[in-house]
């Protein structure tokens, strides 16, 4: 008998929604993180946006669970007193030459079962936000802003209550079919040494390190990882914006955007930044690049407003320069390994999707 039914590496958002999933289902589940807190990593360096499934190419995954996993969120969300707020965003137009970009927009996201964005003109654009400027925008009312760190304690909180248990400071070093059946999962801890844990299922939601992790395994045709960073800056004093504020999309991310926290703070970012390695110093240096950025729709920005914040770094399965890539959700359907899920890519918009993909998770382990 394994010691386990199953196993969750990684407890970011994603992981804790899955081992949330799984216990409600009547699993045994243990969620194994390397660090001394829940969602400290990936999850906790984002823009806390509840993303509406707008830009994602039709028929993808990215967008199929970001649309239901919004709705789920803001249901799980209002049952659980998870703070949260639904702002709405406009995404700006700077210049006539983009407008068409909008409209493409706005018919990709219908396409995604997205059916609630507006077309702005300028006059309609500037009576919601005096202090834009641009030829036009779209409002995306049903997105939002949430407090994923009170949305993680929430999805831990209903994985004990199935009876399912998180273990901190546990790093998984290598997985590997047991020859009992089920799958060997090697762990180093300072309090305890390394040791081994066997399990009937495994989940890998490792992030940055489950294409490490599964490359052990040759039938998993797992990817090759790179890092994309986003830099964030904060506006120091009151923001002059109600809404999100997102400029038309640039390769590789979403352009220098300008969202809100739950006490209406002000945040711009995230760039674009390809690194080698893990390294979350903001350089005060990249503002430069900012400024003019922000002032193609803000020209009223005053030098020396914005100051580092943080950053994130997204797990990116596709190289710079090629299309961004589709969230993986990898079952035995697509590597012959009874019992065994892994996820590769799981950025945006996977805060929003997390409910969503928990559930395509369960389904690939039926």
């Amino acid at each position: 008998m394994p010691d386990i039914e199953t196993i969750v590496i990684g407890a970011g958002v994603i992981g804790l929604a899955i081992g949330r999933a799984l216990a409600q289902a009547g699993r045994e589940v243990l969620v194994l993180e390397r660090h001394g807190l829940i969602g400290s990593e990936t999850s906790a360096r984002n823009s806390e946006v509840i993303h509406a499934g707008i830009y994602y190419p039709t028929d993808s995954l990215k967008a199929r669970v970001c649309v239901s996993g919004k709705q789920q969120l803001y249901d799980f969300c209002a049952e659980n007193d998870v703070q949260h707020e639904r702002l709405g965003k406009l995404i700006v137009a700077a210049r006539e030459d983009q407008i068409p970009e909008l409209q493409a927009l706005k018919q990709k996201a219908a396409d995604n079962g997205v059916t609630d964005l507006a077309f702005l003109d300028r006059r309609q654009m500037l009576e919601l936000e005096p202090a834009l400027e641009g030829a036009g925008a779209l409002l995306s009312p049903s997105t939002g802003i949430i407090d994923s760190h009170g949305f993680m304690l929430a999805l831990e909180g209903g994985l004990g209550a199935g009876g399912g248990q998180v273990v901190l400071n546990t790093n998984v070093t290598q997985i590997a079919p047991d020859p009992a059946g089920g799958y060997r999962v090697e762990v180093s801890t300072e309090e305890d040494g390394d040791y081994a844990l066997t399990c009937r299922e495994l989940i890998v939601s490792a992030g940055h390190d489950a294409p490490g992790l599964m490359a052990a395994l040759p039938a998993s045709r797992a990817p090759k990882a790179f890092l994309a960073k986003g830099n964030y800056f904060k506006l120091q004093g009151k923001s002059p914006f109600s809404r999100l504020i997102y400029p038309v999309p640039e390769p590789g991310g979403l352009g220098v955007h300008l969202t809100l926290d739950l006490q209406h703070q002000a945040r711009f970012g995230p760039d674009v930044e390809w690194v080698t390695e893990k390294d979350y110093a903001v350089d005060p240096s990249r503002g430069d690049t900012f400024y003019a950025a922000i002032r193609s729709y803000w020209p009223d920005l005053k030098d020396e407003a914005l100051i580092p914040d943080y950053s994130g770094i997204r797990p990116k399965i596709a190289a710079p320069g090629e299309p961004a890539a589709d969230f993986r959700i990898d079952g035995p359907e697509a590597h012959g390994l009874e019992g065994l899920v892994a996820l590769y890519g799981m950025e945006s918009p996977g805060l929003t999707a997390s409910l969503a993909i928990a559930d395509e998770v369960l389904l690939r382990l039926k």
